[in-house]
């Protein structure tokens, strides 16, 4: 395997100071290298997602690659990519538009704040699969299904003291989808947490594209458009989310890191 020298930049997302939030590298290219290559690339950065990007005089088109698979949506590196092409490419415009597996996404900055446009995946009521409800030390109170599995607990603590048994949990394949974990927050609107069967990393550190079905969700639940987030992995990481009926906006910093 041959491949040729790319620079390759690391940003923390979701978060106003690096080593928070969730990870990601950002890759420029001039043409598409093969898939295997892509995978290979985003195996040895292993961070949840590694972007690649090529910006065109047309258009800018964005893929998402795991350590595992390629991904049809993701937020925290969308993000990533668009805080390098303002803050290194030096992108002349607030609003950036990626053409993606999941159609045209917009991301606009104002008020040092990244928004990304994103569709709205609205969930559910659906039943457990046995092979989650037997990885979960705690079963939840509501379950609905859009891409990820929706569980909904009572309270902020019940998300915090979630444990997952992978043994039980990587025996069911979701493809793209993960589990979210959700309950009210004590000083956000929300808080969550994301894991994913037979990944590399279990659960992801600040996961944007768990809010198409969060923000619908809690927006539905609680009656308001304009929502605080806070996803309760180790790193964490904040979201300022509404609801757009058909989409959903979230909104979160950035810091490169190198």
């Amino acid at each position: 395997m041959i491949v040729k020298n790319y620079k390759s930049y690391r940003v923390d997302t979701f978060v106003n100071k690096i080593y928070r939030g969730n990870p990601a590298c950002v890759i420029s290219l001039d043409k598409w290298m093969s898939d295997e290559n892509l995978l290979h690339i985003a195996k040895e950065n292993n961070v949840p997602e590694t972007a690649f990007f090529i910006n065109s005089s047309k258009k800018i088109n964005l893929r998402w690659f795991t350590p595992d698979i390629e991904m049809d949506l993701c937020g925290h590196a969308t993000l990533a990519t668009a805080h390098i092409l303002r803050t290194v490419f030096q992108h002349n415009l607030n609003n950036i538009i990626f053409h993606t597996l999941s159609g045209n996404l917009m991301v606009d900055f104002h008020d040092d704040i990244y928004y990304l446009n994103l569709p709205s995946r609205k969930a559910k009521k659906a039943s457990l699969p046995q092979e989650i409800k037997k990885a979960l030390n705690k079963q939840p109170k509501e379950i609905y299904k859009a891409r990820d599995y929706l569980l909904v607990y009572n309270n902020q603590k019940e998300i915090e003291d979630i444990f997952i048994d992978k043994f039980f949990f990587d025996q069911i394949n979701l493809g793209y989808g993960g589990v979210i974990v959700t309950a009210p927050g004590y000083e956000v609107d929300f808080v969550s947490r994301f894991f994913t069967p037979q990944a590399t990393i279990l659960e992801d550190p600040v996961t944007g594209s768990a809010h198409c079905t969060l923000v619908p969700f809690w927006s539905n639940r609680l009656s308001k458009k304009k929502l605080e987030a806070f996803q309760l992995s180790n790193r964490g990481g904040r979201l300022l989310c509404q609801d757009l009926s058909d989409r959903v906006l979230v909104g979160g910093q950035a810091k490169t890191l190198l």
